[in-house]
């Protein structure tokens, strides 16, 4: 009788501990996030970063741009489409990814935050010729003119690049937490992370021997602005926009002219370009990272470390000290 008692009492403490592992995992038939709180979709890395510092650990932040997927040729999924509706709140940048904005607007979906709205955003830089050109371009330059207007189409008059300026950063967390419940914890160590980086840059970028960089992508108007420098853009806003001989000319033409030392490109693509240009040149390469996503291959983890990454690389290529 005794071990009849003990056996059906250890069955039930079983079948106790068994219901209660199963009630904290998430049900195999739904889609959605298990994390509880609120639930955001962002439209790629540094917007999902900005939300995930105002909303903290309870809250689910879910990024359409998929890491190492080039942001600027965005192509949603029906699922990723259908899923819109039903976020506690969409951040996008209308004009960037034309896909997202087609997204939205299929799904009906309501609940949305234009970074352009809360956010100065820059006009597109001029592009496809030589900076010193002041009577006109050569038929080629003309061609490489039109590519770049193309382009500019593409992305709208506005340059999207924002978050390279941290300061552009912290009016777009200012903005998220208005919007969404707030983890003050977490929003005061983004700010301090946020202005910590301005003044790194404002302090290892005054005194350089030159001003100017060249990148293949060009995606540092804003960091150029604020701390006065001069980007030197290969192939424009498109990442993936092919040089004309004309401006591989021009290129080469600057680079000298301004005792240029490195030739910057980004990981997500190819580095054939700058790596061409640098070969004939005998100049160095290296990586300045656009931030647009987040892979092994990135000079960091998240978006401070990889800020950093590239104001070392700014630092050694323009010999600041």
């Amino acid at each position: 009788m005794t071990s009849l008692i003990r056996l059906t009492a250890v069955a039930a403490a079983t079948v106790l501990a068994l219901t209660a592992c199963g009630q904290g995992e998430p049900s195999p038939a739904t889609d959605s996030p298990s994390t509880p709180g609120t639930s955001v979709i962002a439209a790629f890395y540094p917007l999902a970063w900005a939300a995930e510092q105002v909303l903290g650990g309870d809250s689910a932040v879910t990024t359409l741009t998929s890491p190492g997927a080039e942001a600027h040729d965005l192509e949603l999924s029906p699922q990723q489409i259908a899923s819109l509706p039903d976020a506690d709140l969409i951040i996008y940048l209308e004009g960037f990814q034309p896909a997202v904005d087609a997204a939205i607007e299929q799904s009906g979906a309501t609940n949305l935050l234009e970074v352009g709205d809360v956010v100065d955003l820059l006009p597109l830089p001029e592009e496809g010729h030589s900076h010193d050109d002041e009577d006109g371009h050569s038929a080629e330059a003309e061609d490489d003119a039109h590519d770049e207007d193309e382009g500019h189409a593409e992305h709208g008059s506005d340059d999207p690049h924002f978050w390279q300026d941290p300061m552009r950063m912290a009016l777009l967390i200012d903005a998220l937490a208005e919007r969404l419940p707030v983890d003050e914890a977490t929003v005061e160590s983004a700010k301090e992370t946020l202005t910590g980086l301005d003044e790194a840059y404002s302090t290892q970028l005054a005194n350089c021997e030159r001003r100017e960089f060249i990148t293949t992508h060009a995606a540092f108007q804003y960091l150029a602005d604020r701390y006065d420098l001069v980007e030197i853009g290969i192939s424009g806003v498109n990442p993936d926009a092919e040089p004309s001989p004309a401006r591989i000319a021009e290129v080469h033409d600057e680079a000298e002219r301004h005792g240029i030392t490195t030739i910057f490109f980004e990981t997500l693509t190819s580095d054939a370009v700058a790596s061409s240009i640098a070969g004939d040149l005998g100049l160095k390469t290296a990586v300045l990272d656009p931030l647009e996503g987040v892979t092994d291959k990135s000079p960091g983890t998240d978006y401070p470390s990889i800020m950093t990454a590239n104001l070392e690389s700014l630092v050694a290529a323009n010999e600041c000290n």
